[in-house]
This record gives structure tokens, sequence and C-alpha cells, in this order.
């Protein structure tokens, strides 16, 4: 059985890379003759602007990679006889992270085609991904394979909430989470780059060192995994395509509901640390500003400027350079909590 199980997560990684790789030129193209280009706002470092017009909405490819991943390798378990209730986490995972998806190419839609610069406001994009959080939390009750466990890093210890706090902990992780990898999504194969790892760590973990047979979330990452070394094809620098953030929600909800369903939620901090680390930067910075505008008559800065991938481009690192750091932190991170 846990050979058939290996297959199947195989398979998962061939068929969403396979899809995602054959949808890149054509799709692309497409995107070019539909004139949906990237604007890029004023802002952001000035170099940037040369980047203005490159096609965005690139997260449709390895979503549809991993739909199809996700479906075929559900059909393999099932002739083999290996479906069960924990594979069909990787459904669930699939449409909840789509929903988020769908949040992301409403916001594009209207960036890009009603060339309103700012798409969605916050609120409605929050109270947004509040409903999808919480049709996650409804759907894995119904299935009962909710679990209200927190597994504590290093030390091992785990800790079960009341439902009634666990719900609130969960939307919040999720929420969160979302953004986070959504703002990593600022310069050319970074988010990608970041989450083949993150997606690999949950993988490995899911099949190998978790005490219940979370075959559906293993499949689920592995096909993640595919989709994403597939788009970066065309996301690596110089980009071709931007997933925009069709692909960077999409990314945020996987991530983290696949945290939820290992019982990790505390181990985002560790294997997410580049997406929690860009979003503190925001948070400090802002902070920081307010704080002093208030008290000297002028804002301060702690960064050079936020996002903090932005922060080592203006220190004149080269965009390859941030993301091959970046990357190299987030694998050194997900090894330690793999035996944490």
């Amino acid at each position: 059985m846990v050979v058939d199980f290996f297959k199947a997560t195989l398979f998962a990684l061939v068929v969403a890379f396979a899809v995602t790789a054959a949808l890149g030129p054509a799709f692309i193209k497409w995107l070019h003759k539909l004139k949906y280009g990237q604007e890029i706002r004023e802002e952001g470092p000035k170099w940037h602007q040369k980047k203005s017009g490159t096609p965005t909405m690139g997260g449709i490819m390895f979503i549809v990679g991993i739909g199809v991943a996700v479906a075929a390798g559900t059909v393999v378990m099932a002739l083999n006889g290996t479906l069960n209730g924990t594979a069909w986490k990787a459904v669930v995972l699939f449409a909840v992270s789509l929903g988020f998806g769908v949040i992301g190419f409403i916001d594009d839609y209207i960036k890009v085609v009603k060339k309103r610069n700012l798409g969605l406001t916050a609120i409605q994009k929050f109270l947004l991904q509040l409903v999808f959080a919480a049709i996650y939390v409804v759907v894995m009750y119904f299935m009962d394979l909710l679990e209200t466990d927190i597994v504590i890093p290093f030390v091992k210890y785990t800790v079960t909430i009341p439902i009634w706090l666990y719900i609130p902990f969960v939307m919040f992780v999720v929420v969160g989470t979302v953004n986070a990898v959504n703002l990593t999504d600022g310069l050319d194969g970074l988010a990608s780059s970041v989450t083949v790892v993150v997606g690999l760590f949950f993988a490995l973990y899911a099949f190998f060192r978790s005490d219940t047979s979370e075959t559906g979330v293993s499949m689920y990452a592995m096909a993640l995994v595919g989709g994403l070394l597939a788009f970066l094809i065309y996301n690596k620098y110089p980009a071709k395509v931007f997933m925009g953030d069709t692909g960077s929600l999409f990314l945020g909800g996987s991530v983290s509901l696949m945290a939820v369903d290992l019982n990790m939620h505390i181990y985002l901090i560790l294997v997410g640390f580049v997406y929690f680390a860009e979003t503190l930067s925001v948070i400090l910075q802002t902070t920081y500003f307010k704080y002093t505008k208030k008290k000297y008559g002028e804002g301060r800065r702690i960064f050079k400027m936020t996002p903090i991938h932005h922060h080592f481009e203006m220190m004149k690192w080269k965009e390859t350079k941030i993301v091959s750091v970046f990357t190299l932190v987030t694998l050194c991170l997900c090894v330690i909590s793999y035996f944490a």
C-alpha cells in the first residue's frame, strides 16, 4: 500500500509539471494577445518599470496543472483501492485553495482589465479570505477530518484546544499566511522558488513523519511542487510571465491549509520564515514611520524599502541573488523543521 501511495504522489508531481509546462507557451502568447500586462506601481524600485507589460495571471497555468494532477492521482488511488478519507484531503485542499485563487483572479481582473490599479479593496479581500477559511473548517468538520491539535516544534508536545478557540485561530493562520505569500511575490521567481521548498517539506513530512497516513496532503504537496517547477521555466529571471494575485493567493491558501491539515500551524513560522519576514518588514516599517512622524514631525524608516526583498534590491543585490538566498534560507529552516 505504501508503494501505491508513493507512486500516486510521484505521478501527481509528473502530471502537474507536464500540464503546466505544456500550457506555458500558448497561454503566455494568449495573455500577450489580450494585453493582460502587469502595471508596475511607481512607489516600487524604478528599475522594475522595465517589467511593465509582462503578462500576469500566469498562476492559472500551475493551478490547472495541479488540478489535473490531483484528479489523476485520486483516480489512480481509486483504481488501486487505496483511496481513503485522508486521500480525499487532496481534493479539499485544491478546492479551497482554488477559492483563494479566484479572489486573486478577481483582483487581477480589476487591475489589468478594468485598469483600476489597486484592484479589490483591503477589506473586500479580507472578508472574502475569511469566507474561504471558514468554508475549509466547515468542510473538514463535516468530513470528520477536523482535528484541534497543534504540535509544538522541538519539544514534540501536542496541545489540544477547544473547537470554539480553534476555529478563529485557524482562520487567523490561513488569512495571515495567504497575505504573507502575496507580499513575497515581488521578484521574478521568488514566491515560486520558496514555495517549491515549502511544498516539498510538507510532502515529505506528510509521507514519512506524520503519525497518521496523510497521503492526500503528500499527493497535493507533490502536485504543487511539480506545477511550480514547471512555472519557474517561465517565471525565473527575467520572467516571461507573473503569477499575479491569482497565483500568490492560491499558493498562500495551499501552504496554510497543508500546515493546518498536519497540525503544523506553529511550524509555519519556521518553514514559511521568508513569508513572515516579508510581512513583518512591512508592519515594522509602517508602524515606525507613523510613530516617528507623530513624534518628530517627519516619518523615518527602518528599511530602505519594503517588503524586505526590495530592501536588498536597494542595497544593489541582484534579483537572482535575493531569490537564491531566500530559497536557501527556506531550505535550511525546512531541514531543521523536519527533524524538530
